[in-house]
């Protein structure tokens, strides 16, 4: 991503956490993210990323703010509106993390996938848009994609860019593939139809004829893929 288009989403992730937090929890937030990039020291992450609840909500960010329009235009693809705002404080403090050390940043975000909890996990998997180092991330994609948990797989295939953006033919096929098969909303597939390839379409198809055979149902959206 280019670095005026990454300051311009840090910006506007800066706005909306100031309104939508209290001004203690805002203040406190703030100057967490300041100890990180002031002392480089992100040992300490673990415990404030499992402590944001006590500055943040689990209501909804909401999706009619002109900000949260704004980067989606800045990142296509990229949707916050369904987040909640304890998510969403979460992925502002992963993007305040200083990366110009590649081994300690990886380190302690790594960190933090082989310790979350469910909503921690879910706000990792969305932060992948925004993560540094982009495709060291791609081995936690394909993770999440295998799981069976219907909140990270959400994470991964609802209005989110990185799949779409990083992931190999293979794993995006498997993504997609399990996304008909988990009767996930495949119309919420960042690159639905720009990475449609045959493939995709073969293996779709097969799966059509399996559900016909065993006499159960199909979600109509495959056969706009199948039928391209």
């Amino acid at each position: 991503m280019k670095t005026g288009t990454m300051e311009g989403i840090e910006n506007l992730f800066t706005y909306l956490l100031e309104t939508r937090l209290r001004p203690d929890a805002y203040s406190s937030l703030r100057n967490i993210a300041a100890t990180f990039k002031n002392t480089g020291d992100l040992k300490p992450l673990n415990r404030v990323f499992a402590q944001v609840p006590r500055y943040a909500s689990k209501d909804l960010l909401g999706g009619n703010d002109k900000a949260i329009q704004e980067i989606s235009v800045l990142l296509p693809g990229y949707e916050l509106g369904d987040w909640t705002i304890e998510t969403f404080c979460r992925v502002w403090l992963l993007q305040q993390l200083p990366a110009g050390d590649q081994d300690n940043y990886v380190k302690a975000v790594d960190t933090l996938f082989v310790g979350a909890e469910l909503q921690e996990l879910v706000a990792l998997y969305k932060a992948l848009p925004l993560l540094q180092y982009p495709t060291y991330w791609l081995s936690r994609c394909e993770d999440g994609i295998r799981s069976n948990i219907g909140n990270v797989l959400e994470a991964i295939m609802y209005h989110n860019p990185y799949p779409r953006q990083y992931l190999s033919e293979a794993a995006w096929n498997q993504m997609v593939l399990k996304a008909f098969f988990t009767d996930k909303d495949v119309l919420r597939i960042s690159g639905l139809q720009e990475r449609l390839n045959p493939a995709l379409q073969a293996t779709l198809s097969d799966y059509v004829q399996e559900r016909l055979a065993a006499g159960r149902s199909v979600n109509p959206e495959i056969y706009k893929l199948i039928e391209v």
